[in-house]
C-alpha cells in the first residue's frame, strides 16, 4: 500500500540516520575514553569504553520509537505547550530510568560474557541523578528535532481543509457535498477538486487525502468525510480506508475472502470481504462504461 510504504519507510530512515550519528558518536567517546586514559597513566582497554557508550545508544535506539510516538501524540504547538511541558518533564525522567537500569544491566551482562564484573563506583542514586543531569538534555534534543521535523514536514506535505462560505456570499459549494477543498502547501492555497481524490486513510483525528501522489490531512474523522462525500464515487474500502472507484484498477483476491484494490497511482489498499462486492460492482460499471 501506498501509504503504508510511506509509515513505514519514514520511520525507518529516521531510525537509521539517528543510528549513524549515536553509534558514530559512541566510537568517538570510547577513543577519547582511551586517549584520556592514556595521559593519566592509566591502561584502559577500548572494549571497556565501547561496552559503556554501546550499552547507551542500545538502549536510546529502542526507546526513541516511543519517543516520536509520544511526541506524535502528544505535539507541542503555542496553545498546548504549557499545558503539557510538565507531561513531557515527567516522561524525561521515566525515559532516563528506563535507559539508566537497561545501560547497566547491559554492561553487567556484556562484562560477564567477557569474564570480568562490571563494577560501578558509584551509588544508584548517584549514578541516577548524574546520568538523569545528562538524558534530560539528550531527551529535549530528541523531542525539538522530532517536532521541527513534523513541522517541516507538514509545511510540504500541506494541509486540507473544506471550503468557508464567503461572510457577504452564498458558499462557494452545497456545505452537504462539497465538490473542492482548499490545500494549503507551503504558504501557499490551492483548489482540489473531490473528483480529485483518489482515495482517503484515517490517521488519528485526520484523514490524509491522495492527490496526484501527495497525501493532505484533513482534521476530520472518516465517517464524518463519507457523509460529506459522493457515495457513487467513494466506496468504503476498510474501517480506514475510503476509495475514489475512479481510480480503481483492478482487485487482487486473498485468502479469507479479502482483497487488495491496486489503484491507478500503484497503491494497493485492503478491502474486507464485507466491502468487496461494491468493488466488484464498481470495476464491472466501469468496464461497461
Amino acid at each position: 500500500m501506498a501509504n503504508g510504504r510511506a509509515a513505514r519507510w519514514r520511520p525507518g530512515a529516521r531510525m537509521l540516520v539517528w543510528s549513524v550519528i549515536l553509534l558514530t558518536t559512541a566510537v568517538a567517546n570510547a577513543l577519547v575514553e582511551v586517549m584520556d586514559a592514556g595521559r593519566r597513566g592509566e591502561d584502559l582497554g577500548l572494549w571497556q569504553p565501547m561496552i559503556w557508550e554501546l550499552s547507551s545508544v542500545t538502549m536510546i535506539l529502542l526507546t526513541l520509537p516511543v519517543l516520536w510516538s509520544g511526541c506524535q501524540r502528544w505535539p507541542l504547538h503555542a496553545d498546548t505547550w504549557k499545558r503539557r511541558l510538565p507531561l513531557y518533564l515527567l516522561a524525561s525522567v521515566g525515559w532516563s530510568l528506563v535507559h539508566v537500569t537497561g545501560m547497566m544491566g547491559l554492561r553487567h551482562l556484556a562484562y560477564a560474557a567477557l569474564g570480568y564484573h562490571y563494577q560501578d563506583d558509584a551509588t544508584w542514586p548517584v549514578r541516577l541523578m548524574y546520568e538523569y543531569l545528562k538524558d534530560v538534555r539528550a531527551f529535549f534534543t530528541f523531542v525539538a528535532i522530532e517536532h521541527f521535523f513534523s513541522w517541516f514536514g507538514r509545511r510540504r506535505q500541506g494541509e486540507a481543509h473544506l471550503l468557508a462560505a464567503p461572510d457577504d456570499a452564498p458558499p462557494v459549494d452545497a456545505v452537504e457535498r462539497p465538490e473542492r477543498f482548499l490545500v494549503r502547501k507551503l504558504g501557499r492555497d490551492f483548489l482540489v477538486a473531490t473528483g480529485d481524490i483518489e482515495y482517503a486513510q484515517a490517521a488519528g483525528n485526520y484523514v490524509n487525502l491522495r492527490v496526484r501522489g501527495h497525501d493532505y490531512p484533513l482534521r476530520s474523522t472518516m465517517a464524518a468525510l463519507e457523509e460529506r462525500l459522493d457515495p457513487a464515487l467513494f466506496v468504503r474500502a476498510h474501517r480506514s480506508w475510503l476509495v475514489n472507484v475512479r481510480h480503481l484498477v483492478s482487485i487482487e483476491p486473498l485468502d479469507g475472502g479479502e482483497a487488495l484494490l491496486h489503484m491507478d497511482d500503484g497503491g494497493r489498499i485492503p478491502c474486507s470481504r464485507r466491502q468487496l462486492p461494491s468493488f466488484r460492482q464498481a470495476l464491472a460499471v466501469q468496464g461497461a462504461a
